[in-house]
């Protein structure tokens, strides 16, 4: 089992980052109860972001409702959220309610613009997050519109992913003390957060702001994709003198004319260059070249090619589970063993089976379903 075994938390279904964060901490073992509403639809795709929880649906609008949620709260652990702000406390399940009924536990909200500010009631979306922090403006082609990143920076990356770091802080800390607190997770905030060290560039004058011109941004030739023979593309990322060497020699180029590579004012003409040289031959044919050495080359493979790459597949890098080939639990430990124990649940599904667990008696099961509080049998 995972290193978050014993860990119990609470998840008011969302979308997105929300999932994610769920998806994260029950891969690592904690015991996962996602609260769907009860007028969710019954059918469920097979959703990655949903595996490894059980589900209960309940009535958040009837009182008892509200109760029954509250209870399973003082049994947990730590209860995250994905509302803009205010909305549980209007549902009567905030922060406040929730420590009083369980002073040790661990309140995770995560939004956009975090819990105040200017923004704290708007809309948003993934781009617009990261619009504000930098991200969105430095990704994108020399005198190109800014590139959208998938919504990888902020819904996942400074979103989700910093959620669950900030939950498992708040357990290590409510461990210790006894006490528990409320976690603000804004994904402006952690998409600024990812950030960093393109701040330290900026501050020691080693980045621009134009976009495509920079070190890690495609400026330079020697980190970039390049289209091959085939209309297919490989990347190449040989930053250390030594590792450019390499390419330079793999790629059949005149040592002394690429020998500048840190002048930035060779880059477009040594890109030019080697924009001929890979477009030679195929794909293929240059992973026979380079893929394994110091060059620092990969083939770009799309979401459906990766799975079958050699190297995913004798690291187990992807698994299949109900029939949905998707990314194995990660980081990997050396004793406790994350694991997938199930797919996506439908919505409700285990709506009995979590009352019980969490010490809900028969009769009292049979009396909330009578009241329409949760799903009939």
């Amino acid at each position: 089992m995972g290193p978050l075994q014993g860990i119990r938390v609470i998840e008011l279904a969302g979308i997105g980052p929300g999932p994610f964060c769920g998806m994260m901490l029950s891969d690592m073992g904690a015991e996962v109860v996602r609260i769907d509403r009860l007028s969710r639809s019954t059918n469920r795709p097979k959703d990655v972001l949903a595996r490894n929880r059980r589900s209960i649906a309940v009535d958040l609008k009837h009182p008892k409702g509200i109760d029954t949620v509250l209870r399973l709260v003082a049994s947990a652990d730590g209860l995250f959220e994905g509302f803009r702000p205010g909305v549980t406390e209007r549902l009567g399940l905030g922060p406040d309610v929730c420590l009083e009924r369980n002073p040790k536990l661990v309140y995770g909200r995560m939004t956009g613009w975090g819990q105040e500010g200017p923004l704290a009631h708007a809309a948003g979306h993934d781009i617009n997050y990261i619009a504000l922090t930098g991200a969105l403006h430095a990704i994108g082609r020399p005198g190109e519109r800014p590139v959208p990143p998938l919504n990888l920076v902020g819904d996942f990356g400074g979103g989700g992913m910093l959620l669950a770091f900030g939950m498992v802080c708040g357990f290590l800390e409510a461990q210790r003390t006894g006490k528990g607190q409320v976690i603000d997770a804004a994904m402006v905030d952690g998409a600024a957060a990812l950030m960093a060290m393109f701040y330290t560039f900026g501050a020691a004058g080693g980045f621009t702001d134009k976009r495509g011109t920079n070190l890690l941004d495609g400026g330079a030739h020697f980190y970039d994709t390049y289209e091959t023979g085939d209309g297919r593309y490989i990347c190449v990322g040989s930053i250390e003198p030594q590792f450019y060497a390499l390419l330079v020699e793999k790629a059949g180029l005149d040592t002394k004319e690429f020998a500048a590579q840190m002048d930035a004012k060779r880059w477009p003409a040594y890109k030019e260059t080697l924009t001929r040289v890979f477009k030679q031959k195929t794909q293929a044919q240059w992973c026979e070249i380079m893929e394994g050495t110091d060059v620092c080359f990969a083939p770009v493979l799309s979401v459906f090619e990766a799975p079958s790459h050699p190297h995913n597949r004798a690291r187990g890098t992807f698994v299949e589970v109900d029939g949905v080939v998707q990314p194995a639990p990660a980081p990997r430990f050396s004793r406790t063993r994350p694991e997938i124990a199930h797919g996506a649940r439908r919505p409700g599904e285990d709506t009995e089976s979590v009352l019980v667990d969490y010490g809900f008696s028969n009769d009292e099961v049979r009396s909330l379903r009578s009241e329409g509080v949760i799903p009939a049998a």
